[in-house]
């Protein structure tokens, strides 16, 4: 019985779902910390008593974060 190459189903998978998600979940932290640091790099260089750029950086990496979540729950449908 030969295995069409491209299409593999779900079940000849030899790794656990959740090890697939538990990678996921650390790329969100890493997209969301790099954001906020770079953030906070530049709030450093300007000097400003409010920290615009750390809010701005870290609401937008949340965003883009999430945004692969969904990219990635969309492709496993």
């Amino acid at each position: 019985m030969e295995i069409e190459k491209g299409k593999k189903g779900k079940e000849d998978s030899s790794t656990p779902v959740y090890v697939k998600y538990i990678g996921l979940s650390f790329q969100l932290f890493g997209i969301i910390g790099a954001g906020t640091y770079f953030g906070w790099l530049l709030q450093q260089r300007s000097e400003m008593k409010f920290p615009v750029w750390i809010l701005v950086f870290c609401f937008l990496s949340v965003f883009v974060a999430f945004y692969q979540l969904w990219a990635q729950m969309k492709q496993d449908k």
